[in-house]
C-alpha cells in the first residue's frame, strides 16, 4: 500500500512539472546589416520570440554587420551548404543565383506599400520554390523603405544623373542607372560611407532609413524620392536544420515568423516617415521627382523590367503582367 501511494505521488509530481524531451537546438543567424538596422533589430526580436515560443529549446544567435564574413551574392549558397544555418538576405543581391528573387527590386514596378504587399503575396509561391531549390525555407520577408537617389548635387533631370558614380545594391539597379547614363558601382554596404568620403562614389541608390543609419548628411546633400523599389529582405533557414526540429519547434518558429513579417511591414512604413524627417532635420534636401523626370525614369524602368521578364517562365511572367504598362 505504501509503495502504491509513493508511485501515485511520483506520477502526480511529474505531471505537475513536465520534463521536455525535446533536444535544445542552437543556431547562428547571419545578419548583413548593423545592429541598428531595422532588419537586424527585427531578426533579434524574431529569435527572442522563437526562444519564448519553443520554451527555450530553440536558441538562435544573431551576428550583425556580416561579422561572420558572409555579406552578398554568395548567401544562398552559404545557407544551402549550411556554412551558416540561417541568414537574412536581400533578395535582389542573390538574383544571379535565382532570377525570380530579383522581382522586388525591379525599378518603379510598384509605387506604394500597398502595391508592394500585393506583389509580395503574388510572388511568394515563386520565392518559396526558388528557396527550396537552394535547400532552404523562407521564414519571413519584409521590404526596405523605398529606394531614392542620395546625391551630392541636386537631381532634377536625367542629365543630372549622367556620369555620376552611384552605389547600387543589385544588377537591376546597375542596369537602370546605366540606361540613364549613370555609372553604377557595386560595393559592400560597410564600404559605402568611406567611399563617399574619398570620392570613389558620388551617390547612393538607397532608402531614407539607410541614409539615416549611415549619417549620409555628413557627405551628401540631397535625397530624391523616386520610388525606385521596395526591395525585400528575407530570413531563411537551411532545410536540414529545419527538418531536425520537432513539430513543436517548427510551430514556434513559424508563429514568430508570422508575427515578425506583419510587424516588419508596418515598421518599414513607419521607419520611412521617421527617417525622412530625421534627414531633413540634419540638413538634407528631400524632394519629389518632377513629372518630367518621373516619365524618364518610367521609360528606363520599362526596358529593365521587360528584359528581366524575358528570362522568366510563362507562369512567372503572369505575376508581373498587371504591373507592366
Amino acid at each position: 500500500m505504501f509503495r502504491k501511494c509513493v508511485l501515485v505521488f511520483v506520477v502526480l509530481v511529474l505531471s505537475a512539472f513536465p520534463v521536455s524531451a525535446e533536444k535544445t537546438i542552437k543556431m547562428n543567424l547571419n545578419a548583413i546589416y548593423g545592429s541598428t538596422s531595422f532588419h537586424t533589430e527585427g531578426a533579434m526580436e524574431f529569435v527572442k520570440r522563437v526562444e519564448k515560443y519553443s520554451n527555450g529549446t530553440v536558441q538562435i544567435t544573431v551576428h550583425p554587420g556580416g561579422s561572420l564574413g558572409f555579406k552578398g551574392p554568395e548567401l544562398l549558397k552559404i545557407v544551402k551548404d549550411a556554412q551558416v544555418p540561417m541568414s537574412d538576405i536581400l533578395m535582389g543581391v542573390v538574383a544571379g543565383s535565382s532570377h525570380v528573387l530579383g522581382i522586388s527590386s525591379l525599378p518603379r514596378l510598384v509605387k506604394s506599400y500597398e502595391e508592394a504587399a500585393e506583389l509580395y503575396q503574388l510572388s511568394k509561391p515563386l520565392y518559396d520554390k526558388a528557396a527550396k531549390k537552394w535547400n532552404q525555407k523562407i521564414l519571413y520577408a519584409a521590404p526596405w523603405p523605398p529606394s531614392g537617389l542620395v546625391t551630392k548635387n541636386p537631381v532634377e533631370t536625367v542629365a543630372d544623373v549622367k556620369g555620376v558614380k552611384t552605389r547600387t545594391y543589385d544588377k537591376n539597379g546597375a542596369e537602370f542607372l546605366r540606361s540613364l547614363g549613370g555609372s553604377p558601382v557595386s560595393l559592400p554596404w560597410g564600404e559605402v560611407y568611406a567611399s563617399l568620403r574619398t570620392g570613389m562614389i558620388d551617390s547612393v541608390l538607397t532608402s531614407a532609413e539607410s541614409s539615416k543609419n549611415g549619417k549620409f548628411w555628413e557627405v551628401l546633400a540631397y535625397f530624391k524620392k523616386i520610388d525606385y523599389a521596395y526591395p525585400l529582405n528575407m530570413v531563411s533557414i537551411n532545410m536540414d536544420y529545419w527538418n531536425a526540429l520537432s513539430q513543436n519547434q517548427k510551430d514556434a518558429m513559424l508563429k514568430a515568423a508570422k508575427e515578425m513579417e506583419e510587424r516588419q511591414w508596418k515598421d518599414s512604413e513607419a521607419r520611412n516617415k521617421e527617417s525622412l524627417t530625421v534627414i531633413r532635420e540634419k540638413g538634407m534636401k528631400v524632394s519629389e521627382a518632377t513629372p518630367e523626370l518621373a516619365a524618364k525614369l518610367d521609360s528606363a524602368a520599362t526596358g529593365i523590367v521587360k528584359g528581366f521578364m524575358k528570362k522568366l517562365k510563362k507562369k512567372e511572367k503572369e505575376v508581373l503582367k498587371k504591373y507592366v504598362k
